[in-house]
């Protein structure tokens, strides 16, 4: 277990199932949903296979039937999948209960507006304006919402990756899956079932209180079952999931991990070209490999500070017939054909595809852009010391592009580096990014420098 047992934020409510978060906690925003959304919608609710799962649903429903609301359950699903139900049944909103990358004990409630998209920031601050203030829209007896359960809508999901993409074209390919004994081991069974595609998964067993190790995309994760697998079983590549399923871990044919930070990149240049839209969202932490892609077609990218609800004000912001692809360096993608949603398993066919149109196995691929080296850090938070370290590193390096709309970030040819306070923990995160090899020089200095306003 890592930093607080509760996290109650913009992002939503997060934490460790009974130290932190409680069923309490679930019904009161759950409740304080119900009361931000128009009355008599219907709200969209699922869940990955945690085990706490199933308590915070009961908690959930209950919620929303008091509000008047209709509920709709779609059982174990990812988050995509919700957020593609809410659209397809015009629903209110909805609530998908799960932790993504957090390890087992952890649980969460990601609240989905109407078009099924994450809160922007005036939405979220209403949510937590309504918790905060306990004034729930509680309606009386012969008022109450009722339970419905869809067991339809994975396949209503699987229509709408079949129109965009070619599983026939696909089934060259044989790939394997860590799917972490989370929620995409339902959905690629499926895709099997229906394709026929090459998939060798593994970790496929759908688990509830201990996954086969941490359900991140990180580098370090990949390595540990996924990548040593690849080459032997004559796989062109592999991908692994989060639990749920909306972040995107990659190995090459050669049983390399990829960084994280080029998943969006590399998707930016399989989509910009082909796209009408022509920015790029993604925050002031990802890397700069994004905008020599981007104007490679074109392109431009709008930086907006880390979090889900900043990109989700960005993309407000424009047209959707404007911008091409939005995303973070976690591996978590959203793309516009699917109306801006964050979505794993969009993004691994995506990826097939491009190996499909270049006809290049993917580790030429990955080798084909230029080498960006990122090093990150942290150091634990003294909250009144923050502004003036900011300043320090401000005046320190004025011979740079200093841009403060998310803590500091300044910004060399070939070299930028960003110091922000975490939204979810006590510590200071100090990223620093440099074409070819690792800036340490000022990445150590800039650790020191925190460590000292520490």
């Amino acid at each position: 277990m890592s930093g607080r047992p509760l996290r109650v934020s913009f992002v939503g409510l997060r934490g460790v199932v009974g130290p932190g978060l409680t069923a309490g906690h679930a019904m009161q925003f759950a409740s304080a949903f119900g009361t931000l959304l128009e009355p008599d919608g219907s709200v969209v609710i699922g869940r990955d296979p945690r085990a706490s799962g199933r308590m915070l649903r009961e908690g959930v429903a209950a919620a929303l039937m008091a509000c008047g609301h209709a509920v709709v359950d779609l059982g174990v699903v990812s988050t995509p999948v919700i957020q593609h139900e809410i659209r397809r049944l015009d629903a209110a909103g909805g609530i998908s209960i799960g932790a993504s990358h957090n390890s087992a004990e952890w649980n969460a409630l990601k609240f989905l507006g109407r078009r099924g998209t994450y809160l922007t920031t005036a939405e979220a601050s209403e949510l937590l304006d309504i918790y905060h203030a306990r004034k729930f829209a509680f309606v009386p007896h012969d008022e109450l919402g009722k339970l419905d359960k869809d067991a339809g809508a994975l396949d209503a999901y699987l229509d709408e990756l079949a129109v965009a993409y070619e599983f026939d074209a696909l089934r060259r390919f044989r790939v394997v899956v860590d799917c972490c004994n989370g929620t995409s081991a339902l959905i690629l069974r499926r895709i099997q079932q229906r394709y026929g595609l090459d998939l060798v998964l593994i970790n496929e067993r759908v688990e509830e209180t201990q996954f086969a190790h941490e359900p991140s995309t990180h580098a370090r994760t990949i390595q540990l079952q996924l990548a040593p697998l690849v080459t032997p079983l004559g796989a062109h590549a592999g991908f692994l999931f989060d639990a749920d399923a909306d972040r995107l871990g990659i190995a090459t044919e050669e049983g390399k991990p990829v960084s994280e930070e080029m998943i969006l990149p590399m998707l930016a240049d399989h989509i910009l070209p082909h796209s009408i839209g022509k920015i790029a969202i993604t925050n002031l932490s990802s890397s700069a490999l994004l905008e020599e892609v981007a104007a490679r077609h074109g392109g431009r990218v709008l930086r907006v500070p880390v979090g889900r609800q900043a990109a989700m004000d960005a993309l407000n912001s424009y047209r959707p017939d404007q911008v091409a692809l939005a995303g973070e360096g976690t591996g978590a993608v959203m793309m516009s054909r699917f109306r801006f949603i964050y979505d794993g398993i969009a993004s691994m066919l995506s990826m097939l595809t491009m190996m499909l149109e270049r006809e290049e196995p993917l580790s030429r691929i990955v080798a084909s852009y230029p080498k960006y080296s990122m090093l990150k850090g942290q150091v634990p938070l003294v909250p009144h010391q923050v502004p003036a370290l900011l300043a320090d590193l401000q005046h320190q390096h004025s011979d740079g592009e200093a841009n403060i709309a998310d803590g500091l970030r300044v910004d060399w040819p070939g070299r930028w580096f960003h110091v922000r306070v975490s939204q979810t923990e006590s510590i200071v995160r100090i990223i620093a990014e440099q074409r070819g090899d690792p800036p340490r020089e000022l990445f150590e200095s800039l650790i020191h420098r925190a460590r000292r306003a520490a």
